[in-house]
């Protein structure tokens, strides 16, 4: 059943006083840049593995000192255990769900065997509806399948706003609210399907894990978020490798 109708009272009830919040957040906290660094590249060795994270602060590793100690450069650490990994970030802080959308249909048309989503929190922040974001992700998976044809797309769930230290209460019970109903309307999406599969965070997500800002992860925490996410990808290339033999 879709949640709306509890959502909505909540929002007019609320409205005011969120929306006083959330300028009063945008107007205090930090703009981190995105961390610098190679956003492209090959290491590793064995099987070749053709790696994509795309998407919004967190694809882009913003709260990270570098790129290395970000979400991919901590992916491919571990990938690369295993795989020659040649891999690419296309990743712009603030991006939301059309945003993505057109910087993937303004990227070359190129294979990869893995692609890794991070989006929502933009979207979240302007409350989309879960059902339209829902749509949105389906949007962005007929043109990833249509532009790059991996094995495995992997969508990260929206980041655990409940946590956000930046945001004051009761702003910050309200985002995570709306971003678990947005959750679980993917989660019902994805029920089922071949090849698209949900990552939900790691339930780490403390103050030594987030970033300065009180938003974005830290090194620490984009560690816990690849170190799980690596091994989801592991485990989904064993089971395609013995489906193979």
């Amino acid at each position: 059943m879709d949640a709306g109708w509890q959502r909505l009272p909540l929002l007019w009830l609320l409205a005011p006083l969120l929306w006083l919040q959330a300028r009063h957040v945008r107007r205090v906290t930090p703009l981190k840049p995105e961390p610098p660094g190679h956003r492209a590249g090959t290491c590793g060795r064995g099987s070749l593995v053709r790696l994509l994270v795309a998407g919004d602060s967190g694809a882009a590793g913003v709260g990270a000192p570098t790129q290395e100690q970000a979400l991919c450069g901590q992916l491919v650490q571990r990938l690369s255990l295993h795989h020659t990994v040649q891999w690419c970030v296309l990743a712009v802080n603030g991006l939301d769900s059309p945003g993505l959308l057109q910087l993937l249909q303004d990227a070359p048309c190129t294979r990869f065997d893995v692609v890794v989503l991070s989006m929502g929190a933009n979207d979240a922040t302007v409350l989309c509806a879960p059902r339209r974001w829902a749509q949105w992700q389906r949007r962005l998976a007929e043109l990833i399948d249509l532009r790059f044809a991996p094995a495995l797309l992997v969508h990260s769930a929206v980041p655990p706003m409940h946590a956000c230290l930046a945001l004051p209460q009761p702003l910050r019970w309200f985002m995570g609210r709306w971003a678990r109903q947005m959750n679980q309307m993917l989660a019902e999406q994805l029920f089922e399907q071949v090849g698209r599969t949900m990552h939900w965070h790691p339930e780490t997500t403390t103050t030594a894990g987030l970033a300065a800002d009180g938003i974005h992860p830290s090194s620490e925490g984009y560690a816990v978020w690849a170190d799980d996410l690596s091994r989801r990808i592991l485990a989904a290339q064993a089971v395609c490798a013995g489906r193979a033999a």
